[in-house]
């Protein structure tokens, strides 16, 4: 990772900081608009090698998951003391599938994703997906859908493989697990629910594995500066967006809406594209 004279200036770190909050809550890939917006804003975040830009989006998601940890801690200790052999093995499968293709895929994907063409094509597909499945589930359920206390080993698996899809450019954790509950029959509210916890212990797993090998390979003092800035913008962005926004999500909301922005903002991309060519 570059210095900070040579890379990503402070003010740009808090900036995506403050952008991860929303984009983390809302099916919209946080991930995207951490890449997506530099490059539109001609911002030097391109300049930073392939390592330097994953230890930053860690730290943004190291960030978020801490504070949605927080905003969610009654619910996640109600939830443990209520521990029993189906739940752990629906939390198991909807880790494993996304842990095991990290392991083996992720540095593949570091390498020869994440540019603005793969990115725009995640969002378009994972957009029309997220869309679709909505749209299915609210033509075929009866009353509000499945509860998300209904969640069996197989639905864990189902989330556990959405995750594990999440990690190609721009498909979005939130909306790959939102796509995959709802294609299962959970209602809007449930489903929102089960992305949330399918994704803290993702988000700290990956978190945990990075910080580690930042660790042992040291971080020079500008370096830490940035990432902890993004971290700390993280947390307190998604911490407030959760209190302004968690009612109205664990109520369900459409899918459609925010298909659409994915869509113009893949459409925008491709746009700049063309007329770079």
């Amino acid at each position: 990772m570059p210095s900070a004279e040579d890379g990503l200036p402070l003010r740009h770190a808090v900036a995506l900081g403050l952008l991860q909050g929303p984009t983390e809550l809302l099916p919209v890939s946080s991930s995207a608009h951490t890449a997506l917006i530099p490059w539109l804003a001609g911002w030097p975040y391109a300049r930073l090698d392939g390592e330097g830009r994953k230890s930053f989006e860690v730290a943004l998601h190291t960030g978020a998951g801490a504070a949605l940890a927080i905003h969610m801690r009654r619910e996640l200790l109600r939830d443990a003391a209520r521990l029993d052999r189906r739940r752990i093995g629906v939390i198991a499968l909807s880790l494993a599938p996304a842990a095991l293709a990290g392991y083996t895929l992720g540095p593949v994907i570091e390498r020869h994703g994440g540019g603005p063409r793969s990115i725009a094509a995640g969002l378009a597909v994972g957009a029309l997906a997220m869309a679709l499945a909505d749209r299915r589930a609210a033509a075929n359920e009866a009353g509000t859908g499945r509860a998300q206390d209904d969640a069996t080993a197989a639905d864990g698996l189902a989330l556990g493989l959405a995750q594990a899809a999440a990690l190609l450019p721009g498909v979005s954790r939130s909306g790959a697990t939102l796509t995959a509950a709802r294609a299962r029959g959970f209602g809007r509210g449930a489903a929102q629910a089960l992305s949330w916890h399918a994704g803290l212990p993702v988000l700290f797993g990956a978190s945990a594995l990075k910080g580690a090998r930042l660790y042992r390979n040291g971080l020079a003092r500008e370096q830490r500066v940035t990432l902890a800035a993004g971290a700390g913008a993280a947390f307190v962005s998604t911490l407030a967006s959760a209190r302004l926004l968690g009612r109205r999500l664990r109520e369900g909301q459409p899918a459609l809406p925010y298909a659409l922005y994915r869509c113009l903002l893949a459409a925008l991309v491709i746009s700049r594209l063309r007329d770079a060519a």
